[in-house]
């Protein structure tokens, strides 16, 4: 019996790590579709069109909210990020947990729209560390890290909206953690009531002598 995806949501400070646990979970299993972001920030040394982000003008975002081609969509650090729409209904449809990689505003987007989702929360151990990794990526400026550390400042007032915390101290430790609650997930009745329904009616038949 084919089981129903699930839709996942993972945000977190910039720095935690999100994005290089997404592509570890995404590489060990095949259950999971990472949804690819719109977004209108310049792309990063070695990102790519369509894998990474799919980059935008501003118009052309713009013009994507105006047709609705978007679950959800936020302003972050002067920059727009968006979740396209088609991918994400095409694969719950086939039963893939699909993975939505955003932040707080979008995460409260997608709460709103589907009610079941499960949110999780990444954070580093401490924020000393968060500083650190930020500073130790060199591909912005220290105005702009300062500008996340600040966001950051906003977003832990937050974390309270979210089903889990996941503190990513050592990578595979925290991806299989990720892996294990999303399973755990997948055991709650409401994902199940294909099988429950099945057996039940199996039951009432024995029950009358069938």
């Amino acid at each position: 019996m084919a089981r129903e995806g699930i839709l996942i949501v993972v945000s977190g400070f910039s720095g935690a790590g999100k994005g290089t646990i997404m592509k570890e979970l995404t590489g060990r299993y095949e259950q999971y579709a990472l949804s690819v972001s719109a977004t209108t920030r310049t792309a990063r040394p070695g990102e790519e069109e369509g894998k990474d982000y799919f980059f935008k003008s501003q118009e052309e975002f713009e013009q994507m909210i105006s047709n609705g081609a978007l679950i959800e969509y936020a302003c972050y650090v002067g920059n727009y990020y968006g979740t396209p729409r088609a991918y994400v209904e095409e694969m719950l449809l086939q039963g893939k947990d699909v993975v939505l990689e955003i932040e707080i505003q979008g995460a409260r987007k997608i709460r709103e729209q589907f009610p079941e989702a499960v949110l999780l929360f990444v954070t580093t151990k401490d924020a000393q560390v968060l500083k650190e990794r930020l500073m130790k990526r060199g591909t912005e400026s220290r105005e702009v890290i300062e500008q996340r550390l600040l966001r950051a400042v906003q977003e832990s007032e937050g974390i309270e909206e979210y089903d889990y915390l996941v503190v990513n101290d050592e990578l595979d430790a925290c991806v299989e953690q990720i892996h294990s609650i999303i399973e755990g997930e997948h055991r709650r009745i409401r994902y199940n009531m294909k099988l429950v329904s099945k057996v039940r009616e199996e039951l009432r038949s024995f029950a009358k002598g069938e």
